[in-house]
């Protein structure tokens, strides 16, 4: 008998292979060969090289008796036959049938033998399917979580169960009036109610005080957005393509307009970034013009000469802002001469070096208002007096080019100079001269009311 040729080269990548190969005994003498109708059933196994890494190869072999068996080989080279496992699935169907056949006979440990078999193996496949799903759902620490509480409820559950404690509960609850306990359940549903009502009414108070910011806020967004497309269109509108200043009639009209416009729809703070821009552009400001043209002359400094006498502003304020709520705003070296500020609200704002010369003050309020440098008049305070719609005003002397302070609200003033305040105590009347921080002693009430 030739043994079996083990020697051929195998690749250390391709798994190991058996084979079943029949060899027939030969005999050879001087050149005659016979056989022998033996046949051999044998094995032969080629090992894999190891590469320090367990290799599995599970392979169907069929046995030359028929039984099935199933190959694995390691590393190692070794070889292992094992059997081959029926599968759950039929196992779990012949379960099934078992237990309705004794339901059917009836055959009552049949039957309970058959349904115990088919749940434990419903359940092996059950786990087995939702064991992926469960990992991939929850982590590890969920899992170990709600081990514990399970872990956690049951062992209190059976300590007190071991303790006669759920007993004892038990009979205690047997004694309750049910009838009293009715009746205060009814009592807390009530208190329920209302307790209910009053998270809806405090959810709904909630909802209408994020949607009132929100709202604001938006506004705050929108009228910013509305200020600087003035910005950009006054601008364009009085300057020329080589951004001097060119305003004709007709221009300074629009502005006039567009400006009195954009008062009108914004807050106290928007009227005040209005108005510095206006007054730090210039266009508040007279300016002296070119007697043939009307165009604003340079003063050799990088900026338009001013002319308090006969210029013309770019911009005049007029009655735009009359009795308008300016309460707190910042309108620091703004210049405001000649503004109607009637009845204007005034109270806390920041006036230092505001130019009020000249401006209608009466009954405004200017209580609270910080009002270092403010310019009330031109000249000496005792020559300075209030303006007048007949005589040309005299900046030399001041007199005429003062503020119209009649009915003022001076109470709780910052900051006002001496000058300031004999100003005011002159030409502000009874009214005025009541509110000025300081008193009026010994200061004529030139108004004369």
């Amino acid at each position: 008998m030739k043994p079996a040729d083990s020697s051929r080269p195998s690749s250390s990548s391709m798994p190991a292979t058996e084979s079943f190969s029949t060899d027939s005994s030969t005999n050879r003498s001087n050149g005659a060969t016979s056989s022998t109708a033996d046949s051999q059933d044998s094995i032969t196994a080629e090992t894999v090289p190891a590469d320090d890494q367990i290799q599995s190869d599970v392979a169907l072999n069929v046995l030359p008796d028929g039984v099935s068996s199933t190959r694995i080989s390691t590393s190692q080279g070794a070889v292992k036959l094992a059997p081959r496992q029926p599968p759950l699935v039929l196992i779990t169907l012949i379960a099934i049938a078992i237990m309705i056949v004794g339901l059917v006979l009836p055959n009552l440990w049949l039957g309970i033998a058959g349904a115990t078999v088919t749940l434990l193996l419903s359940l092996r496949v059950l786990w087995v399917a939702s064991r992926s799903v469960i990992m991939e759902l929850f982590s590890e620490e969920q899992r170990s979580l709600t081990v514990g509480l399970i872990g956690a409820l049951a062992a209190t559950w059976g300590i007190l169960q071991l303790t006669g404690v759920i007993q004892r509960s038990a009979g205690w609850f047997g004694q309750l009036d049910w009838n009293a306990i009715g009746a205060l359940g009814e009592v807390l549903g009530a208190l329920g109610q209302i307790l209910i009502a009053i998270i809806a009414v405090y959810v709904a108070w909630r909802q209408y005080v994020i949607s009132k910011d929100l709202t604001i806020q938006q506004n705050v967004i929108t009228q910013q957005q509305t200020i600087d497309s003035y910005f950009q269109g006054i601008s364009d509108l009085v300057l020329d393509a080589e951004g001097l200043l060119e305003d004709w009639p007709q221009e300074r009209a629009i502005a006039e307009g567009r400006t009195a416009a954009i008062l009108s729809s914004v807050d106290a703070g928007g009227k005040a970034k209005v108005l510095r821009f206006l007054s730090r552009s210039k266009l508040l400001t007279p300016l002296k013009r070119d007697s043939l043209l009307g165009r604003a002359i340079l003063d050799g400094q990088g900026g338009y000469q001013e002319d308090r006498d006969y210029g013309v502003r770019v911009i005049d304020l007029g009655v735009m802002l009359a009795a308008s709520n300016l309460v707190g705003t910042d309108l620091r070296w703004t210049d405001l001469s000649e503004a109607n500020l009637i009845r204007a609200n005034l109270h806390d704002c920041d006036l230092v070096k505001t130019n009020l010369a000249r401006t209608i003050l009466c009954d405004a309020d200017l209580s609270g208002s910080d009002m270092m440098g403010t310019r009330l008049y031109y000249g000496h305070p005792k020559s300075a007096t209030p303006r007048s719609r007949t005589v040309v005003p005299d900046y030399a002397t001041g007199a005429h080019t003062g503020a119209v302070i009649e009915n003022a609200n001076l109470t709780g003033v910052k900051r006002l100079s001496e000058a300031q305040r004999y100003y005011c105590c002159s030409w502000g009347g009874s009214a005025t001269r009541a509110t000025v921080p300081g008193g009026c002693e010994g200061i004529p009430n030139l108004l004369g009311r």
